[in-house]
């Protein structure tokens, strides 16, 4: 009787919680609604041109609020932050990439509702989108940060090199440096979004030997960022993180690295359908073998889905119909910090990879990339395979494996 009034007590204090939290998130929304303009065009409206259904909405939010690891009752707030999604304005810089984050945002073979929300997005300077350039679109971006001071997030795609105080990238009419003009907006923008590994950590201008010093955006300018990392990101993290910035007025809990603890909080290995084939130490040993027909697991592939962390294998990508590991290739990390010098090479096991010029492998000098979880994943490989054949061997020397009628007499 005593633990059921401390249970029920519990989930009194609970319900309380999220009903203080909920009516923050209205206040703090009445507040933007309140402040920022009005949407450019309705989401209901968005939605019934491009043929979602309130139905499909519905469903939607229920995805998001669980994806985000709200419980139910905080879906009205989640379709409520949907509503308002377009108020928020976005300027949107690029720096040291090849655009392919924006590309993959834009390029869906049919609209959801991730897509709608992105292309409803109060987008006040974005250079591959808008039609203006050279003064007209400098004039675009210094009319942004004084029209929206502090209230304005401000996404980057891309990292900035530091060589050469920075003369690597020049942008615009004057010239400026990307540093230059990265400090002048992020100082005067409400938060900070690094879009994919170019912005989170410099990615392919960072790998070695990284002429130009090309770093992510938060170590360059030495400010806290939220970091969307991958190459490129799935679009429902980018999503995600405006909407709870529009409930909350914060950013979600962040990792160690600055990513989203909702979207990057577990690894890749933990949603991957093919981890019971790893368990059973069922690997694909060569491209087309019948390993990789049946499909097993691609460790000794290359597979970095043991050492990274993301939502890749639950989220999914080309709206949710697969994703690389599903497609029949491992996964190459590019959610982790330089993924290119240390996941590398791509299609071949980390515990094979070099370090330090190739003197020394991962194996033999322990935790060098993600603690003792390198060893362990070899390790477990290793005696997976060794149990495995010594369990062959059993078999064929007992036929099928059951006893005959002689051995049970013995």
């Amino acid at each position: 009787m005593q633990m059921g009034r401390e249970d029920s007590e519990y989930n009194k204090n609970v319900r309380k919680q999220y009903r203080e939290l909920m009516k923050k998130c209205q206040l703090h929304m009445d507040e933007l609604e309140r402040e920022l303009p009005p949407p450019r065009e309705e989401l209901a409206t968005a939605l019934k041109d491009r043929g979602v259904s309130r139905r499909d909405f519905l469903k939607w939010t229920s995805v998001m609020t669980a994806a985000l690891m709200l419980p139910p009752v905080f879906r009205p707030v989640v379709a409520r932050a949907a509503e308002n999604f377009s108020r928020i304005p976005v300027v949107w810089l690029h720096f040291a990439e090849c655009t392919g984050c924006s590309e993959a945002f834009l390029r869906s073979s049919y609209p959801n509702v991730d897509d709608i929300l992105l292309e409803t997005i109060s987008l006040e300077y974005h250079e591959t989108l808008m039609a203006a350039s050279g003064y007209q679109a400098e004039q675009c971006l210094e009319k942004a940060m004084h029209d929206f001071n502090k209230k304005f997030i401000c996404v980057i795609e891309g990292g900035l090199p530091r060589g050469m105080d920075g003369k690597f990238l020049t942008l615009g009419p004057k010239g400026k440096t990307g540093i230059e003009t990265a400090r002048e907006v992020t100082s005067k923008a409400a938060a900070v979004i690094c879009i994919g590994a170019c912005a989170v950590n410099g990615n392919i201008q960072a790998a070695k030997p990284n002429p130009t010093d090309a770093v992510g955006i938060g170590k360059a300018l030495g400010i806290q960022t939220i970091n969307i990392a991958g190459c490129p990101p799935n679009a429902v993290n980018f999503t995600g993180t405006i909407l709870h910035y529009i409930m909350f007025g914060a950013p979600p809990a962040l990792d160690s690295l600055g990513r989203p603890v909702w979207a990057y909080g577990k690894r890749i290995h933990d949603y991957c359908e093919r981890r019971s084939h790893y368990d059973a130490a069922e690997f694909v040993n060569e491209w087309g073998d019948d390993g990789a027909k049946k499909g097993w697991c691609l460790y000794n592939m290359g597979c970095k889905g043991p050492y990274t962390y993301a939502n890749c294998g639950k989220v999914r990508f080309n709206d949710g119909v697969s994703w690389p590991i599903m497609a029949g290739h491992g996964c190459i990390g590019c959610t982790e910090t330089a993924f290119w010098d240390t996941m590398a090479p791509l299609e071949k096991p980390i515990h094979e990879a070099t370090i330090g010029g190739g003197e020394r492998t991962v194996d033999r000098i322990g935790a060098v990339l993600t603690g003792a979880t390198v060893v362990g994943v070899a390790a477990h490989a290793v005696l997976s395979g060794i149990r495995h054949r010594g369990e062959q061997k059993e078999q064929e020397a007992h036929g099928d494996g059951r006893m005959t009628e002689e051995e049970k007499h013995d």
